[in-house]
C-alpha cells in the first residue's frame, strides 16, 4: 500500500479512537455531573441517616453521580416517603426505606401503596432487633422473663421506641406467643427506653441492636432473644425467637433503597448498579459494622418480594393486636 494511503488509514483510525475517547470521557463527565437526590425520612444522624452518608460518600470515591443526601423527617417517615412518591420517575430521586415505610400503610397512616407507588432498587444493609434486661437481671433467659410475666400478669413493663414501630410490633408478636400480661411503655426512640431500664423503672426493652451494642459488649445489658433468621454473629450466646420454640417470627430492621413508580428499567439497573458498587467496595463491610449493621445487598425484584411479604407480616399482626397510632 502506498506510504500516503497507509498514513491516511491510520489517521483515520486516530480520529476515531480520539472520538471513542471523548465520547467515553463525555459520559463519564455526565454521569459525575449527574445529581441524584436521596431523600431520607429521618434525623441526621441516625442509622438511616448514616447508611445513606456512607454510600453517598463511595459513589463520590467511585466518580459516579453526586448523591445528595435530604433529611425529610416527619409523620412517622410520611412526609419525606409522599414527597418521593409524587417525583418524576427519572431516577433522579430516590427514597431511603425501612420498616416504617411498609408498615404505615397497615396502620392507614399515609397514602400510598409500598409496591403499586415505588420501584424497588436495593435492600442496603439490615440490623437486628433485640430483647435485652439489665445485666444485673434476675432473668437469664426468655423462658425466666416469660415465667416472671405469668406469676405477676400485668405486672412486669416491656419498654421500646414507638408505638406502633418494628420494635413495638416484636414486643406483641412475643406477647401473643407467650400468652402473657404485660404493660407496654412507648417511647420516642431506643435511647430513653434504655435508660428508663437502666433506672429499674421497666423490665426489658426491644432494641434496635445499634443503640445497645456498646452495653450489650460491656455487660450492661444482657440480651435475651431476637427476631433475627439466625444468631447474630457478634450475639452467639443470644437464641433466635424461632429458636425458642415460641415463634417462627423473622424480621430485621432494614434499610434500603427505591425509586417513584414507572422509573424506567434501565435507570433502576444503573442505580443497583450504583448501589451495589459502593456496597462491596473495600472497607464497607467494616464501617457499616461499626455501626451495628450488616451488608445485604440484594436489589430489584428480590428487595421487592421481601418489602411485600414483610408488609403482609405486619399487616396481619397489626390486624391481630389492634396495634393503633393512638
Amino acid at each position: 500500500m502506498p506510504w500516503h494511503k497507509v498514513l491516511g488509514a491510520r489517521a483515520l483510525a486516530a480520529i476515531g479512537l480520539a472520538m471513542l475517547l471523548t465520547a467515553a470521557a463525555d459520559r463519564d463527565a455526565a454521569a459525575q455531573s449527574k445529581i441524584i437526590k436521596l431523600v431520607v425520612p429521618y434525623t441526621p444522624g441516625s442509622g438511616p441517616d448514616i447508611v445513606s452518608r456512607l454510600m453517598a460518600e463511595e459513589i463520590a470515591k467511585q466518580q459516579g453521580p453526586a448523591l445528595v443526601v435530604e433529611n425529610r423527617p416527619g409523620g412517622g417517615t410520611v412526609l419525606g416517603t409522599e414527597l418521593v412518591q409524587r417525583a418524576d420517575p427519572d431516577g433522579n430521586t430516590l427514597l431511603l426505606t425501612g420498616n416504617s415505610f411498609v408498615i404505615n400503610p397497615a396502620l392507614k397512616r399515609g397514602n400510598y401503596d409500598v409496591v403499586k407507588d415505588f420501584a424497588p432498587v436495593c435492600y442496603l444493609a439490615s440490623t437486628p432487633m433485640v430483647l435485652v434486661v439489665q445485666g444485673s437481671s434476675p432473668y437469664k433467659t426468655l423462658a425466666d422473663l416469660i415465667a416472671a410475666a405469668r406469676e405477676k400478669p400485668g405486672e412486669l413493663a416491656f419498654a421500646s421506641g414507638g408505638p406502633a414501630s418494628s420494635l413495638h410490633i416484636a414486643i406483641e408478636v412475643l406477647r401473643r406467643a407467650a400468652g402473657i400480661a404485660i404493660t407496654y411503655v412507648p417511647f420516642g426512640g431506643t435511647a430513653p427506653a434504655i435508660a428508663t431500664l437502666l433506672g429499674g423503672h421497666v423490665a426489658a426493652v426491644w432494641a434496635d441492636y445499634p443503640t445497645v451494642v456498646a452495653q450489650l459488649k460491656a455487660g450492661t445489658l444482657r440480651g435475651l432473644v431476637t427476631t433475627a433468621h439466625a444468631r447474630v454473629a457478634p450475639l452467639p450466646d443470644v437464641p433466635t425467637l424461632a429458636e425458642t420454640g415460641l415463634s417462627h417470627y423473622e424480621a430485621d430492621i432494614f434499610y434500603g433503597v427505591v425509586a417513584p413508580a414507572n422509573t424506567p428499567a434501565d435507570a433502576l439497573g444503573q442505580l443497583s448498579a450504583l448501589f451495589l458498587a459502593a456496597l462491596h467496595a473495600p472497607g464497607m463491610n467494616e464501617k457499616l459494622a461499626q455501626q451495628g449493621l450488616f451488608t445485604v445487598g440484594s436489589c430489584g425484584a428480590a428487595f421487592g418480594a421481601y418489602m411485600a411479604k414483610l408488609g403482609d407480616d405486619y399487616a396481619r399482626i397489626i390486624r391481630e393486636a389492634n396495634i393503633t397510632t393512638n
